[in-house]
């Protein structure tokens, strides 16, 4: 019984974290997620609290509380797709693509356009014309109104003619 109500205080104390989150009220959303996964650790938790980490540039953090996540769940795709980002953001742009490679192939995972789009990020960041446009394309296949994976495609094929 006790688990159960464990997951119920959990998961209240995720949503509240990510209300503060979505606030900008950075620090109250840390330790919220701190405490959810203290009751019940999930992938969802690990991830998010990364997800906030990265809002203040804690990219080591960050990367750390993903491969939690990774830990708890390896079928959960949101991990890998930000410790791409992660990478992204700090420069390592090839160490980036396993990541995001990995993320396309999750057995769980509702937004595939996004890790298609990083790819796309990183093979322009690499002057890899022809994978950029191909991993913007297949971004589009995922979510035709994917904003920015239109607009990458659009100015780099500009670009290319």
């Amino acid at each position: 019984m006790q688990d159960s109500e464990d997951q119920l205080k959990a998961a209240e104390l995720f949503h509240l974290a990510y209300t503060h989150q979505m606030k900008g009220e950075l620090e109250q959303a840390i330790e919220l997620y701190k405490q959810s996964i203290a009751l019940a650790p999930t992938a969802e938790a690990h991830t998010f609290l990364g997800w906030t980490y990265s809002f203040q540039n804690r990219y080591d953090e960050a990367i750390a509380e993903c491969r939690r996540a990774i830990q708890v769940d390896p079928n959960f795709g949101n991990p890998y797709n930000d410790i791409g980002a992660y990478l992204i953001e700090q420069g390592q742009f090839t160490e980036a693509i396993p990541w995001l490679e990995q993320a396309t192939l999750a057995s769980r995972y509702e937004s595939y356009c996004f890790p298609h789009y990083n790819l796309g990020r990183v093979y322009e960041k690499l002057r890899q014309w022809g994978k950029a446009v191909q991993s913007y394309r297949k971004s589009l296949e995922h979510n035709a109104g994917y904003g920015l994976a239109k607009k990458a495609l659009f100015r780099l094929q500009s670009q290319l003619n």
